[in-house]
């Protein structure tokens, strides 16, 4: 019966999901690492090139590129905390590579590629 009214109740003291394994952990952060590397060079790049001054389509795409990481960094908390189903990974994974894609294009627009 105690057990019942501890689940009813909610004070269990366990986690919402598993916890999750060290692979999942290492793949994390080496996606979290390399899309944060990858988004600071850009963000350093529209304000350097083509020279300074900026002009202002760089920080509008720029900060197009910060407000939707910044979305994704509110599900990857949401996530961390347990608020969000397991099955949210693959939208965050999704959204990570579009935002490395974003970038790629900001890069290869600033730096004049193709021209």
């Amino acid at each position: 019966m105690e057990d019942l009214r501890t689940r009813i109740n909610g004070t269990e003291n366990r986690p919402l999901f598993e916890e999750t394994p060290g692979r999942d952990k290492i793949v994390n952060l080496i996606v979290g690492g390399l899309t944060s590397v990858f988004v600071l060079v850009t963000v350093i790049s529209s304000f350097v090139f083509p020279a300074p001054p900026p002009p202002s389509l760089n920080i509008f795409f720029i900060l197009c590129i910060i407000m939707i990481c910044s979305s994704i960094l509110v599900l990857i908390f949401w996530y961390d905390q347990g608020d969000l189903d397991p099955k949210f990974r693959g939208l965050i994974y999704y959204s990570t590579g579009s935002i490395f894609l974003l970038c790629l294009c900001a890069n290869l627009y600033f730096h004049d590629v193709g021209k």
